[in-house]
């Protein structure tokens, strides 16, 4: 599995939607300034991740982006998987493949499947509540009075 920059901005731009989800819509400007990305970059992310289904928006001066369902119900594996493809290390680890002659006495196969299962575990695990709710437990602990 590879993290392109895109994929990487889909998921800080997600995770900035669920930070602000009680908040309502959010415009490409605000979200690109809270993450640190270009505006056109940005652009074509969330167009992306629109057609997937992950966010929806409103156009107009009161317009802008929102998740398209609750942040509980988006996982790191769906979004990595749609914008980046499988998370398999090798090709020959995806259903179906046939393309090796190898495959029989390969000892690598099982390490890989071994290697995507954990990494499936993990990803298909978090959503974007959970991270959302560290980083407010974490500015919590951060905000304290004398």
């Amino acid at each position: 599995m590879r993290i392109t920059y895109k994929g990487d901005y889909a998921l800080k731009a997600l995770l900035d939607l669920a930070l602000h989800y009680e908040q309502g819509l959010s415009t490409i400007n605000d979200v690109a300034k809270r993450i640190d990305a270009p505006v056109k970059f940005l652009e074509q992310v969330l167009l992306d991740l629109k057609k997937g289904g992950f966010v929806e928006s409103k156009r107009g001066n009161v317009g802008g982006y929102q998740l398209a369902k609750d942040p509980a119900q988006i996982t790191l594996g769906q979004v990595i998987r749609y914008i980046d493809g499988p998370i398999e290390p090798i090709g020959c680890v995806e259903k179906g493949y046939s393309n090796c002659l190898d495959l029989r006495k390969c000892v690598f196969k099982n390490i890989w499947q071994k290697v995507a299962q954990v990494t499936s575990e993990i990803i298909d695990n978090v959503n974007f509540a959970d991270l959302a709710g560290q980083i407010s437990a974490k500015q919590e602990v951060l905000v304290y009075s004398i």
